[in-house]
This record gives C-alpha cells, sequence and structure tokens, in this order.
C-alpha cells in the first residue's frame, strides 16, 4: 500500500487533502490488492458529488479534477453529478456507481447524498474491486478505504459556543439546517444542540431544514420570520454557507438585522467578507441606512466556520 493511503486508512483528514491524496496515491486494484501506479499509468477515476447545482460541491469538483490534471494528465476523471431533476438522488448516485464497475472504473471518489441509501451501492464497488475514499459525508456500516472529513460535530459545537459568546444576556435562534439524511447536516445539528441545551439563555426557537440550498433557505427563513416563535429573533445559525447567503437576502428583505453564522468557508463567502470590510471601512457614514452583509471569520472558529453579519452602514 502506499505512503500516501495508508496515511488516511482509518483516520478522519481535512477533506481538502482527498483531492491530492486520491491522486497522488496512485491506487488501483490487482487480485493481490492495492498497488502503486505510476503517475505515466493510465487509471480511470470517478468522482461523485451529490450535485453540482451546488457551490461546494462545484469547487469540491473543480479542485479535484485540476490536481489530476495538473499532476496525472495521463488518468481520466470522471465527474459524476448526482442531481436528478435539479434535486440530490441517491437513485441516481447508485445507478452512476453501477455503471462505472461496468466501464472499468478503478477507484471511486464519493460524497454520498444519503449516509445509509449509499450504503449497498458503495458496498457493491468495493465488491467489484474498485478503491472508494468518502469525502465530506460517509457511509453507513461500510468498509471504505479512509474518508476524509472535518469533525462536524465539533463544528456545531463551535457554532453553538460562538452564538453564546455574541448572545451573552441571551435570545432567540433561528436554525437552518441542512439535507435531511446528509451526514454533515446531522453531526452539525447534533454539535449545535448540544452546547445549546446546556443552558437556557440562548434558545433555539425555530429548527428547520432548508436542504443546503440558498434559494430554498430565503423561502424558509422568510416564512419564520413571519412567526409569533420569530418575533424577537437575535440570531440565524446555518448549516454551511450557501444557506447563510440565502439568510442574508432573507434578513435584508424582512428588514432586520442581525447575525448570522454559517458554516464551510467558500470561496465566495471569504471574497464576501473581504470586498464587505473594505467597503465598510470606505464608507461609514452615519447617514447611510441601506444594510448589507458583512461577512466576517469569528477569531474563535478553528474550522472552517465563518460569521456573516448583516449591518447598518
Amino acid at each position: 500500500m502506499s505512503k500516501s493511503i495508508d496515511r488516511l486508512t482509518g483516520q478522519q483528514v481535512n477533506r481538502r487533502t482527498v483531492f491530492k491524496s486520491v491522486g497522488a496515491a496512485g491506487i488501483a486494484v490487482s487480485p493481490l490488492g492495492i498497488n502503486r501506479v505510476s503517475a505515466q499509468d493510465s487509471m480511470k477515476i470517478a468522482f461523485s458529488v451529490p450535485g453540482l447545482n451546488f457551490p461546494f460541491f462545484v469547487h469540491m469538483m473543480d479542485l479535484a479534477r485540476q490536481h489530476v490534471e495538473t499532476n496525472y494528465p495521463d488518468f481520466e476523471f470522471i465527474e459524476l453529478d448526482g442531481q436528478e431533476g435539479g434535486q440530490p438522488s441517491s437513485t441516481k448516485q447508485s445507478n452512476d456507481i453501477d455503471a462505472i464497475i461496468a466501464q472499468g472504473v478503478q477507484a471511486l471518489v464519493i460524497s454520498p447524498n444519503d449516509v445509509a441509501a449509499l450504503a449497498p451501492a458503495v458496498q457493491t464497488a468495493i465488491d467489484a474491486g474498485l478503491v472508494v475514499v468518502t469525502v465530506d459525508r460517509n457511509v453507513t456500516d461500510v468498509p471504505t478505504l479512509a474518508h476524509v472529513g472535518a469533525d462536524n460535530v465539533e463544528g456545531g459545537r463551535i457554532q453553538g459556543r460562538y452564538l453564546l459568546e455574541i448572545l451573552a444576556s441571551g435570545g432567540d435562534v433561528i436554525e437552518l439546517q441542512g439535507q435531511p439524511g446528509a451526514a454533515p447536516a446531522i453531526d452539525r445539528h447534533a454539535g449545535l444542540d448540544e452546547i445549546i441545551a446546556g443552558q437556557e439563555a440562548v434558545k433555539i426557537v425555530i429548527s428547520q431544514t432548508a436542504e443546503f440550498a440558498r434559494a430554498k433557505a430565503v423561502e424558509v427563513l422568510l416564512a419564520a420570520l413571519q412567526t409569533e416563535e420569530a418575533a424577537n429573533v437575535a440570531a440565524v445559525v446555518c448549516a454551511n454557507d450557501d444557506m447563510a447567503f440565502g439568510a442574508v437576502e432573507a434578513l435584508s428583505d424582512a428588514d432586520k438585522s442581525v447575525p448570522i453564522i454559517g458554516f464551510d468557508a467558500l470561496p465566495e463567502a471569504l471574497q464576501g467578507f473581504r470586498k464587505e470590510r473594505s467597503r465598510l471601512r470606505s464608507n461609514s457614514s452615519p447617514a447611510g441606512s441601506r444594510r448589507r452583509p458583512l461577512i466576517s471569520p469569528s477569531p474563535n472558529l478553528s474550522m472552517e466556520q465563518i460569521q456573516l453579519n448583516t449591518t447598518r452602514t
């Protein structure tokens, strides 16, 4: 087994390492097990994500493709988009796995749409001799070679701790959860709930799924803001950045300004932070009344969370 893959086995690593690890390891399967493939040898690697209509997965796919094209030009990189009818589909992802087995693909990197629903298809791939690595989302009870991903439970805890910090006097919070059945959504909610349950000052008054989608977050949050429970909302916490951007839009439409906490540190979010920080510094007239999203990383977030605020300038 190559040293690169050996370091990954049985570990949880930062998800960005998967792009380099899979290509650099040069993994292939023979009747004797896993062998190293040189950069000169040809190999087929499939990369499956729940949906390329999500910015997070577009960024993930782009990084993986760029690394393979730059370092292993003789490898064939196969992109698999798991969405069907504009929505992530476990059935589509499972059918794609059946197809690549028939095509003689040697390795599969997959971020499964659902931790349980994709387990049979992933097991079939392993039984057929493919090397399988999961990224960001794991699968249930399947012995993949490795999983590459953040500690999402701890990420949810960090969001919770930061909420307690910025709402020191207490307050009501709306939570926008991710896609039901997706491991990151389950784990981030669990971590957040663990922290909030340990005190009484800060309360999650509304917790609904927005399916990791920006447009859905706008819809869900606008509806939530019309309810009596949200009358005194003091913050919004989101399971990813795309929903956080949707929350910025919804709060602006509702003429409200409260902190928003996101998760993932997508390039768009970081760029937005730099752009808005520069603009606020150069245009801080107290006469201005337009609300703008201020994206700022919290000093307490050691992983990949960011904080988004809506503020007056």
